[in-house]
């Protein structure tokens, strides 16, 4: 999971979740095809199931190496299990701060889990021939990495790379997939939900090398993505108007939502971040619960991230929202700065559900 439980949380507050403010999930408030598109898909037919139009689609949007190829999947959560349940690695090494999905899958497969905490030591030593997992850029801080050194540290200690680039979208940067055909053992993992806006929609995709693509198909079922799935995906990806836009249209609610954290005064650090989401470091007067119970009175939610590893119940996270919901949020910080330092919380609102 992404963000805090909004179902949950509007049963709590008495109230439809779509009356919740949602500053939890990191899901573009935008989307780049209207549902419309949706109403000429034939529901008779069995999907194509080798998925030609949408893997030409993502291609079109994402030029790959001749050496590379994709595979579609049910979402991004099922592509790193169904990932991980492929290679089956002994030693898996994941570079925290990151979402639970890896440590859930890796524990559920048997896995032998190494930690390196990139925020302390990010070339700490890690098994030879193991798995490494990177978050590019990276969550719950949205710092963007230049990865050239630690590829070839990965590549000296003959390891099998996976780049999760979920949130690449929002950067103007290059994928990792270009590498795909000169480096061995790299797989790339894509997310279409949080750039495109539509979580709703469950198509994510593995990125590596034909040969390495072909294996893993071996042990995937047939039709995982729906046919509306499909049809929606491929009329958002041909949207190319939109990735500037969001690009420029991001960057610019990111410094609004910096500055309405800044101005607040309840924060000691907010981590600089490329992506479309800002961490934050409360100050000692409270903790992350306090001021999500607060906030949760003008139904506002937020994601506290104590259980990211190397992070405490002080730091919490702001998805990126449209510019009245950044100026609601500042007003409710402001209100409430004075309240909170040095306050004694109450009862905790159980939210804190997602990983």
């Amino acid at each position: 999971m992404h963000g805090g439980n909004i179902y949950q949380f509007a049963a709590q507050l008495g109230c439809l979740p779509e009356q919740v403010l949602d500053f939890s999930a990191n899901i573009n408030p935008e989307q780049a095809a209207d549902l419309s598109c949706l109403q000429q898909v034939q529901l008779t037919p069995y999907a194509e199931p080798q998925y030609h139009l949408l893997k030409q689609a993502f291609k079109n949007r994402y030029p790959l190496p001749a050496a590379a190829d994709i595979e579609p999947f049910n979402g991004a959560s099922a592509a790193i299990f169904g990932l991980l349940r492929h290679l089956k690695p002994k030693d898996l090494v994941l570079y925290t701060p990151l979402y639970g999905e890896y440590r859930h899958s890796a524990e559920q497969l048997g896995c032998k889990l190494h930690t390196v905490n990139r925020l302390i030591d990010i070339n700490a030593d890690i098994p030879p021939n193991s798995t490494v997992i990177f978050v590019n850029p990276s969550t719950p801080d949205g710092q963007l990495y230049d990865l050239k050194a630690l590829m070839k540290a990965w590549q000296a200690a003959n390891c099998t790379i996976i780049i999760d680039e979920s949130f690449l979208d929002f950067c103007d940067a290059e994928s990792i997939t270009q590498l795909i055909g000169t480096i061995d053992k790299l797989y790339v993992v894509k997310s279409l939900s949080k750039f495109y806006g539509c979580a709703g929609i469950r198509i994510g995709f593995i990125v590596a090398a034909a040969q390495a693509i072909a294996d893993l198909q071996l042990g995937e079922p047939a039709w995982k993505c729906s046919s509306l799935d499909m049809a929606y995906m491929q009329q958002a990806l041909a949207n190319t108007d939109f990735i500037e836009r969001t690009r420029q249209q991001t960057d610019y609610l990111r410094n609004l939502l910096n500055i309405a954290l800044q101005e607040s005064g309840l924060f000691e650090t907010i981590y600089p971040s490329q992506a479309n989401f800002l961490l934050a470091r409360l100050a000692q007067g409270m903790d992350g619960y306090q001021l999500q119970q607060h906030l949760a009175t003008d139904r506002i939610l937020i994601r506290v991230c104590e259980n990211f590893d190397g992070l405490d119940n002080y730091h919490v996270r702001f998805a990126v929202k449209n510019e009245p919901s950044i100026k609601h949020l500042a007003l409710n910080l402001n209100t409430l700065s004075p309240q909170l330092v040095g306050a004694t919380p109450t009862s905790r609102l159980k939210t804190q559900i997602a990983t």
